[in-house]
């Protein structure tokens, strides 16, 4: 009789505040009709906590902001502007929401779910731009949802 082995599996990481807004985020966002997609990366050097594909086609990224420190360790937040047709922050009830800047959206969020507290401003994306976001779009969560139902698949990219 052969007796199978058993791998031992990675115990996964604890989710970090930041991505529990995101979990709750994405939670609205699905609520909405919208395809939301956590940590992409629209252009190298950039990585948006929640990109989300709205019904009608507008993109939008949602920043998740766990603490006053969190915010302010963030540099890159305005370069993800011109990646969308709507930006958001989303921060939990105890974040000082005076240091977030005018111009965004705010999402009040937690792990569990989230609110649209304020809609953020339409900046229509060019037409070439939000084709590209579509396929980049597409293709990520496409590899991503393969890697989840065949974690040995060979997937460049």
């Amino acid at each position: 009789m052969v007796i199978p082995t058993i791998l031992p599996q990675p115990v996964p990481a604890l989710p970090r505040p930041g991505q529990l807004l995101a979990r709750g985020v994405s939670r609205m966002l699905l609520a909405l009709g919208h395809a939301p997609l956590c940590e992409f990366v629209p252009a190298p050097g950039l990585r948006v906590d929640v990109v989300s594909v709205a019904p009608g086609g507008e993109i939008w990224i949602v920043e998740c902001k766990s603490c006053r420190a969190d915010f302010a360790a963030d540099r890159k937040w305005q370069g993800y502007l011109d990646w969308c047709d709507r930006f958001f922050w989303a921060v939990d009830g105890d974040f000082p929401r005076e240091v977030l800047p005018d111009g965004g959206g705010l999402i009040l969020a937690d792990a569990h779910g989230a609110e649209l507290e304020l809609m953020a401003p339409l900046a229509r994306l060019a037409a070439a731009r939000r084709a590209r976001l579509l396929r980049d779009v597409a293709r990520v969560a496409a590899v991503r949802l393969l890697r989840a139902s065949d974690p040995g698949a060979a997937i460049d990219g």
